[in-house]
């Protein structure tokens, strides 16, 4: 399907699966609006390499997801938003009983509130232009859990609600609102980890992938942002067009078990 005179907002879409869901976004031939808390020389250079790339319109857009004012002003200075992509996000992991309090405040603000906030102003754009694709990237910790990760899976889980709150009252619209749940995903950070995990557990690479990084993904393997991306893209396709208000997951089996 050609996207083709839609325009996409991805949240928190400078790297890893924010921008492989921008890149396969443009490459169906929406324009695309990046974004992160930065606002930095590369930042503007990258949308203007995914633009010409793809020969699309490609711009990107500051602002901290933290922030609620900054996320309705993300979607009004994109000026349309025919696709939302809520895709920004932290993590931090401690004992819920030593959990900092402003990292938990900053994980429910970027994780969840954004995303409230972003569908909010969004909604009367998609209204008005008679079409509309809410496309929220949770977690497969949005539908399961795991010990230290108290935040993250309360904004996660809060999210997977949120969209099934919002398919409801756009169903009789020609509007959707899905979750992509990833499990690990392949993205530069997580690849940035492993040299320091192999040392930490004296592993070779494939035994830390294996057992240490995936020992909850069956597959034994990392998704990728491409397949993610493809993912977001077949929701915004015509076959996806009754499918709205549930999860699809990406995690190799990972809420099989």
């Amino acid at each position: 399907m050609s996207l083709k005179g839609k325009t996409a907002v991805i949240t928190g879409s400078n790297s890893g699966i924010g921008l492989g869901v921008a890149r396969e976004l443009a490459r169906a031939g929406a324009d695309v609006v990046l974004n992160s808390f930065t606002d930095r020389d590369e930042d503007h250079a990258l949308a203007a390499d995914l633009g010409r790339e793809f020969g699309v319109n490609a711009r990107y857009i500051k602002a901290d997801m933290s922030s609620g004012a900054e996320c309705r002003a993300l979607i009004e200075q994109a000026g349309a938003c025919d696709i939302l992509v809520n895709n920004a996000g932290i993590q931090h992991v401690s004992p819920i009983d030593e959990f900092p309090v402003d990292k938990w405040d900053a994980i429910i603000a970027i994780n969840m509130n954004s995303t409230y906030h972003t569908i909010a102003a969004a909604l009367p754009m998609m209204r008005k232009a008679g079409w509309g694709r809410v496309v929220n990237v949770a977690s497969a910790h949005g539908l399961t859990a795991s010990p230290y990760k108290s935040a993250y899976v309360a904004a996660k889980h809060g999210v997977v609600g949120m969209t099934k709150v919002v398919a409801l009252e756009t169903a009789e619209e020609p509007i959707t609102c899905n979750a992509i749940c990833p499990g690990y995903v392949l993205t530069p950070l997580v690849e940035a980890q492993i040299p320091d995990t192999m040392e930490k557990y004296n592993m070779s690479r494939d035994e830390v992938v294996r057992n240490v990084m995936l020992s909850r993904q069956p597959s034994k393997d990392f998704a990728t942002v491409e397949q993610i991306g493809g993912t977001a893209v077949f929701l915004c396709s015509d076959a996806a067009a009754q499918i709205t208000g549930t999860t699809i997951s990406v995690d190799g089996g990972w809420t099989a078990l």
